[in-house]
């Protein structure tokens, strides 16, 4: 049998004892979803449709490197929407951090005529319940019609306030 410790102000005590058949140290079970949107810097129009087609394979191939799982991938000239998959281990903020980071990297190193490509550095990431992945997935699948009807601008605000994320517009952009 393994003792399960408590540490509580310096203070070593012993908590429980717990069968050895019990203790499954090798795994968490964590159900964490995200609807991840961001843009390109100033929502310049540096995505094009042959840019979309490397780009969001090499995206998904980000995460798969660290463990996330890109369930979808979508966008327009000027932004991006993924349903992403996180292990317990990485929080939203550095999965954004890599595929983002990463992503320019590869379009700076890849592309030369696109040296002025940069994300924005503020993102949207909204929790999704497993009962709406498909919906979510086939929303951002289905970008280039969505965006014929709604502006950036207008779908980013509708999804906090969705979300009820608070916000204040002159901050919202960079």
């Amino acid at each position: 049998m393994n003792i399960a410790r408590h540490f509580n102000a310096g203070i070593q005590s012993e908590v429980a004892s717990v069968p050895k058949e019990r203790l499954n140290v090798c795994m968490s079970y964590v159900s964490s979803y995200f609807h991840c949107v961001f843009s390109t810097k100033e929502r310049r129009s540096f995505i094009s449709a042959a840019l979309q087609q490397r780009l969001w394979p090499f995206m998904a191939g980000i995460g798969r490197q660290n463990g996330i799982t890109a369930t979808a991938i979508g966008g327009v000239e000027d932004h991006v929407h993924m349903l992403l998959s996180l292990p317990a281990t990485i929080p939203v903020s550095k999965a954004m951090q890599l595929i983002q980071g990463g992503s320019s990297k590869w379009i700076h190193e890849t592309f030369p005529d696109q040296r002025l490509f940069t994300w924005q550095e503020k993102y949207g990431a909204f929790s999704v319940s497993v009962s709406q992945l498909d919906t979510i997935a086939r929303y951002i699948k289905n970008q280039k019609e969505h965006h014929r009807r709604r502006s950036f601008w207008e779908e980013f605000l509708m999804l906090l306030k969705r979300h009820g994320i608070q916000y204040d517009e002159r901050y919202l952009w960079d």
